[in-house]
């Protein structure tokens, strides 16, 4: 298949089609492949407090899991607004600027922004993926358990995402949007007005 009928392909694919992510269940995120992608968030320990052997035994702690269970993924997120376009902006309009008191407002809010995100610098979340091949029932539940349970012993501050979660995580991965309280599962839901 050439590049121009693979762009073209592409083009028709809907925005979940491209993302591969068909529906978000209870306990997971269902992809098109027949995949089911079940997150567990994980608290994160300021090591920076920690002495040297307590790192170690947090790293130590972290191969035990991966020992035990082959299909792990991870993935890191911010869990905060990245302000850097703004920022960005701010500075282009601030040389752009003839007016002094405008252009002191504009340095003053780029000021602003770098000091709310030092504030926020390490607003990190930490996630484990469990990808569950075409697999269904209570033997599942219980994988999932039997690793959660996993991480508990390892003294990790761990628990099964649910769909609201697995929406906010999405949204963050996705559009960075740290600040909206519910997720819709639709463009739009929130303007549908029921027996209209």
């Amino acid at each position: 298949m050439s590049r121009k009928e693979k762009r073209e392909r592409e083009q028709k694919l809907s925005t979940r089609q491209l993302i591969n992510t068909k529906a978000v269940s209870d306990y997971s995120l269902e992809t098109y492949d027949g995949d089911d992608l079940v997150y567990f968030m994980i608290r994160p320990t300021n090591l920076s407090l920690l002495s040297d052997s307590s790192v170690g035994a947090r790293v130590y702690a972290l191969m035990n899991v991966l020992k035990g269970v082959a299909e792990i993924e991870m993935l890191c997120l911010n869990s905060r607004e990245n302000f850097e376009e703004n920022k960005s902006f701010l500075r282009k309009r601030a040389e752009e600027e003839r007016n002094p008191v405008v252009r002191r407002l504009l340095e003053r809010d780029q000021n602003f922004l770098d000091r709310i995100q030092v504030q926020m610098a390490t607003a990190r979340e930490f996630l484990i993926i469990i990808r569950l091949h075409n697999e269904k029932g209570t033997e599942v539940f219980s994988y999932l358990d039997r690793i959660e349970k996993s991480l508990k012993e390892q003294v990790f501050s761990a628990s099964r995402a649910g769909s609201e979660d697995i929406k906010r995580i999405m949204a963050v991965y996705y559009e960075q949007n740290v600040t909206s309280e519910k997720f819709e599962d639709f463009d739009g839901e929130r303007w549908i007005i029921p027996d209209d």
